[in-house]
């Protein structure tokens, strides 16, 4: 299932590549086509589950590439594909931490009120590819993996963005998961975000 869906997002990006256009506007042009991303994150776990004191955000990245397919002027699709890691800081005696490493698929909808100004949402699926749980004991920092977390992870992407000149690109949107973390657990913890991004499309 999940090369299916990562041999169908390639298959998006071949087509945004052979479509790929220029929208121009009054002000401003719109680039169509492939482009580059990347920027800080800011995670933590959300859900009821979860006390405030439990956990604090903890700063990540993600990287990757997307295609934008303009529908008319002011509406564009734009799925892409991302390597982004997140988790969790416990501020203990031990600083625990989770780390949380995932390639992301999102498709976004981005609609421009606007000459570069836009606001998007879409779907996003998420697959682990690597999870440990951290801590430093006596100066050293100790480190094993962990198979307690679901290898799915799906979720809303939602933000506000502006296209620059020159076909770069700025944003800022979070991340609203709808998986719980862990596996053979009613516990009700998610992986919820902020990302802020910088883009270019070429």
């Amino acid at each position: 299932m999940k090369k299916l869906l990562l041999l169908l997002a390639f298959g998006v990006f071949a087509s945004g590549l052979t479509q790929a256009q220029t929208v121009v506007t009054t002000n401003h042009e719109y680039l169509g086509g492939f482009g580059i991303r990347g920027g800080a994150s800011l995670y933590n776990f959300g859900g009821s589950d979860v006390s405030e004191n439990d956990y604090t955000n903890r700063v990540g990245y993600h990287a990757g590439i997307y295609t934008m397919l303009f529908a008319t002027d002011r509406f564009a699709i734009e799925p892409g594909i991302y390597y982004s890691v997140k988790g969790t800081q416990n501020d203990d005696a031990i600083d625990s931490r989770a780390i949380l490493n995932y390639v992301e698929i999102p498709v976004l909808f981005r609609i421009y009120p606007t000459d570069g100004f836009n606001f998007f949402a879409g779907p996003q699926i998420s697959f682990l590819s690597k999870s440990k749980f951290e801590g430093d004991f006596f100066g050293s920092t100790v480190s094993f993996d962990s198979d307690n977390i679901k290898e799915t992870d799906l979720g809303i992407v939602f933000g506000l963005g502006y296209n620059l000149p020159k076909g770069f690109n700025v944003q800022g949107s979070y991340d609203y998961g709808m998986t719980p973390i862990f596996k053979n657990s009613d516990a009700d913890v998610y992986n919820r975000g902020f990302k802020v991004s910088l883009g270019y499309t070429f």
